[in-house]
């Protein structure tokens, strides 16, 4: 990504220890409704979802996060098989131990794999699973644009059958304000996530940059839907990756996220394109969030 005339580091690649930490962090702080939202709607709706879904379910979370939302649905849907999916294998590690514990009779099996890419789940055998649910929690198909969460959504197509469910968490728009204060937060956590996409290239790629010579920046673009995230060279200079020099303007940007707002309406029609069907949308009070309740067809 650092080769390419834009430069780019994938947020995939926010996740090691440390990162997962930040990103902890990050939801925690005032500004970001997004977990605070989607918890009120999981809490105020756990009911009508779990009446949606049925039983004898088999929950594929595509993106572990940090498990909150899964413990709601685990403990009143009451799983056959919870089956975790998750790009940092330390992230996936803690998670499933926590539910582990609070649900030392649920059958846990991780998965660590990229969700752009095509997946593939193991078979259980013995259970009598009626239902696969594929839960897209905290509105990570924003993370991606809408020509790659249409790939995402396809993926987990192929993981369901005709009448299996997804039960997608999508950010809703409204004034740009708040949203982008949601991914520039006072106390700078936001910022120590991004920039810590340089730490990790020091530390993993024997890199030298120097992250105090870069700023953190989140701009929202009303016309495209989105927040865009970067990092911008305070000044003229280079670092080294694994031996090879990549050299920064002062000013020049390094494209480091993006998290896309979606209509209802919106949303409904890119996941049509990929084969599910919309039956139930569930918000919270004040329209911040959304979690879609769809059938695969």
């Amino acid at each position: 990504g650092l080769s390419q005339l834009q430069k780019r580091i994938s947020p995939r690649y926010f996740y090691d220890e440390r990162g997962s930490q930040l990103f902890a962090a990050v939801c925690e702080q005032p500004e970001c409704y997004l977990l605070r939202a989607e918890l009120a709607i999981l809490r105020d709706n756990l009911a009508a979802i779990v009446e949606f879904i049925g039983p004898g379910a088999e929950l594929i979370e595509l993106r572990a996060g940090i498990g909150v939302q899964a413990a709601l649905l685990i403990e009143q849907l009451r799983p056959l098989v919870y089956v975790p999916i998750d790009i940092d294998g330390r992230m996936l590690e803690a998670v499933s131990g926590e539910l582990a514990e609070l649900f030392p009779w649920l059958n846990i099996s991780g998965m660590r794999a990229d969700l752009s890419r095509p997946l593939a789940l193991p078979e259980f055998v013995g259970l009598p699973i009626r239902k696969k649910v594929i839960f897209l929690p905290g509105s990570v198909i924003g993370g991606f644009t809408p020509d790659e969460a249409l790939d995402v959504l396809q993926n987990a197509r192929q993981l369901a059958g005709t009448g299996d469910v997804l039960l997608a968490g999508v950010d809703l728009k409204k004034d740009g304000a708040t949203i982008e204060s949601a991914y520039s937060d006072a106390k700078g956590m936001n910022a120590a996530l991004h920039l810590n996409l340089l730490a990790r290239i020091n530390r993993e790629l024997e890199g030298n940059f120097q992250p105090g010579r870069f700023a953190y920046h989140a701009f929202h673009d009303r016309t495209k839907g989105c927040v865009t995230m970067y990092l911008e060279s305070l000044y003229s200079q280079f670092a080294h990756v694994g031996g090879r020099r990549f050299d920064f303007a002062a000013s020049e940007t390094v494209d480091t996220g993006i998290a896309y707002q979606y209509s209802e309406v919106e949303f409904q029609a890119l996941a049509r394109h990929a084969g599910f069907v919309s039956q139930a949308v569930w918000t919270d009070a004040a329209q911040m969030f959304s979690i879609h309740g769809m059938i695969a067809v």
